[in-house]
């Protein structure tokens, strides 16, 4: 027997790292909100690596920040170890990482939803989503109905998730968790076709059984910069990781044994990762390589618990053991959880709106990795925007649409619902074509005024966003009208930089444009320069250093924003368009793009059928 529970305006079922920025952002826009779990304990869990940001990902914590959201402020309070990635390449990818205290993490996490006024935290199992006149209604395990006006589906690795280690497998979610069993049926009789994905995660040792002598030392950097602009305190790196190699022996234990893995045998229906492979998987598909490199990360500060990033497997837990004994220092260690794949239900993200709202079903959004998407910080990012977007439907207001040129956000959910996944989705900086737009120092510039008007940045944020950008601009201005006259200080320090003295004078931004030269260089020679915050400094450096090539990026987003101005009716029907190919009007009909620009980045979808679509439309200027 079914009772009636309450109501609620938004329900967020999961709660990850995208039902947690859901649940957070609907109930600070004032919705009441609730959010389940299956168990409490799993709130903010980091069931993979114990670390948040990388390459591209470090980019939308940034943006999760600019916007209001909470990953980076927790981030920042329980970071262990941050480094700066891709230093020795330029602005645009330069990209923040940090080793997180996961299960500090989680506990802040836990406690933040537990504070925050207008969200109720439930650990329960959500098995049955059904539409009624009165709205949506989440049914638990236990029979308790919550009618609620919009739901937001962050089930993660959890939806009918199977565990698998060598040939043992069975019913389970991340971490030892259950397994969310019900809903997939509910979800199938509604109408929405599920397909599965599968993900897999390393091995946890036992820290003393390391011998360290053998590893190389990984230090964080010197200078620790945050991911949340709302971070005040200086933060200093407690711990270092290291760095060991697979060699022969472990290729060869590998090889022998491949038969026993669920993904070669066969047992494994879900589509993995490709960006992030398991070692068995690497040995195979990069045979001709000699090593692969593994990272020992501790899991917390107050834990023995060591993470072997890059290890993922599911091989079988006696095979994986020996796997672990081939590696220079590894030889004696002793595996406290073991490796394994899960596999999980998802959807194809084609089927969702730009607000991440479904298309067929009014008030249902999804977010996360029931998305098709891999990673914590893709996930946090459009749980985020569900969040959002679920309030701006319930109060009658347009939704948040982040375009490809504002942000990653914006480019992760594009792809997602333009052109869909094969394979769970890994936000990369080679996905933008404006990254030199959007790089994460300017994260801020680019977002915080969204997150101001939506109202997820408060007053007082918005004040001190407006000062750095004031500093920065003023400190650009007084640069450009700067002149250096030649002199012996200038000239040495020019000299020992290995670019070419001055014999006349130049501005002090012209200085800065040559490639050898950089803003702290000039220093010395620079008396009334203000006393800036060093990310203030670096900005103003980056977009005196790369005007022009800003500029001519922006010149791409200014067309591409031409043709996201075309829109396209949405009662058209592709298929009685002459001109255009069979390929693309299957695609068309398929996604129903909302404007041209869209159109034009489906897969299948040409320049000459976007051609065709202009001139359907009545001319290309």
């Amino acid at each position: 027997m079914n009772y009636k529970a309450g109501n609620f305006d938004v329900a967020v079922i999961g709660a990850g790292h995208a039902g947690i920025e859901a649940a957070l952002a609907a109930a600070r826009l004032g919705a009441k909100t609730i959010m389940f779990c299956i168990n409490l304990d799993s709130i903010g869990n980091m069931p993979c690596n114990p670390s948040i940001g990388g390459t591209a990902k470090g980019h939308l914590v940034r943006e999760i920040d600019a916007l209001g959201g909470e990953m980076g402020v927790a981030a920042d309070k329980t970071m262990l170890q941050s480094r700066m990635l891709n230093l020795g390449k330029g602005p645009a990818v330069h990209s923040l990482r940090a080793q997180i205290d996961r299960r500090a993490y989680a506990a802040l996490m836990k406690h933040t939803v537990e504070k925050q006024e207008n969200l109720s935290v439930k650990q329960a199992e959500v098995v049955h989503l059904f539409e009624s006149d009165d709205g949506w209604h989440c049914v638990t395990k236990m029979g308790a109905e919550y009618t609620c006006k919009t739901v937001i589906l962050a089930t993660g690795t959890f939806l009918a998730g199977k565990i698998f280690v060598g040939e043992v497998n069975f019913s389970g979610g991340p971490d030892g968790m259950f397994a969310a069993e019900g809903l997939s049926d509910s979800l199938v009789k509604l109408g929405i076709p599920l397909r599965r994905f599968k993900t897999g995660t390393p091995a946890r040792v036992l820290k003393s059984s390391i011998d360290f002598s053998e590893l190389e030392v990984q230090n964080g950097d010197e200078r620790v910069i945050p991911f949340s602009y709302r971070t005040k305190e200086k933060k200093q790196n407690s711990v270092v990781c290291h760095i060991s190699y697979t060699n022969d022996k472990t290729k060869e234990i590998i090889l022998e044994n491949l038969h026993r893995s669920p993904l070669y045998a066969g047992d494994i229906e879900g589509v993995g990762p490709r960006y992030c492979p398991s070692i068995e998987d690497k040995i195979v598909r990069f045979a001709d390589k000699k090593r692969h490199q593994l990272f020992i990360e501790p899991c917390g500060a107050d834990t023995e618990e060591m993470y072997l990033q890059g290890m993922s497997s599911s091989l079988p837990e006696e095979v994986q053991v020996e796997i672990y004994h081939s590696i220079k220092g590894l030889e004696n260690v002793e595996i406290m959880r073991n490796a394994y794949a899960i596999e999980y239900d998802c959807i194809d993200p084609i089927s969702l709106e730009a607000s991440l709202e479904f298309k067929d079903f009014s008030g249902l959004f999804g977010a996360g990795q029931f998305n098709g998407s891999s990673g914590y910080e893709e996930a946090a990012a459009q749980g985020l925007v569900a969040g959002i977007n679920a309030v701006r439907k319930i109060q009658g207001k347009e939704p948040l649409v982040l375009t490809r040129a504002s942000s990653y956000i914006g480019t992760l959910i594009d792809d997602l619902i333009t052109k869909g996944c094969s394979d769970p989705y890994r936000m990369m900086t080679s996905r933008s074509e404006y990254r030199l737009l959007l790089r994460q120092d300017n994260a801020d510039e680019r977002l915080t005024p969204i997150g101001y008007e939506i109202g997820l940045i408060n007053e007082e944020e918005y004040k001190e966003f407006l000062n750095r950008k004031e500093q920065k601009e003023k400190e650009i201005k007084r640069l450009y009208a700067l002149s250096v006259p030649p002199s012996k200080q200038v000239n040495e320090i020019l000299e020992r930089l290995g670019t070419t003295p001055l014999s006349t004078g130049i501005k002090m931004a012209e200085l800065i444009k040559r490639p050898e030269v950089s803003y702290f260089d000039l220093a010395p020679v620079d008396k009334d320069r203000p006393s800036l915050d060093y990310e203030i400094a670096q900005k103003a450096e980056t977009e005196i250093k790369y005007e022009g090539y800003i500029a001519r990026q922006q010149s791409q987003v200014d067309e591409m924003l031409r043709l996201e101005n075309k829109l396209l009716p949405q009662d058209i029907d592709y298929s009685k368009i002459d001109g255009l190919r069979l390929e693309a009007r299957e695609k068309l009909n398929l996604v129903r793009p909302k404007n041209i620009g869209q159109a034009s980045r489906i897969s299948g979808v040409s320049p000459s059928d976007v051609s065709v679509l202009l001139i359907k439309l009545g001319g290309t200027k």
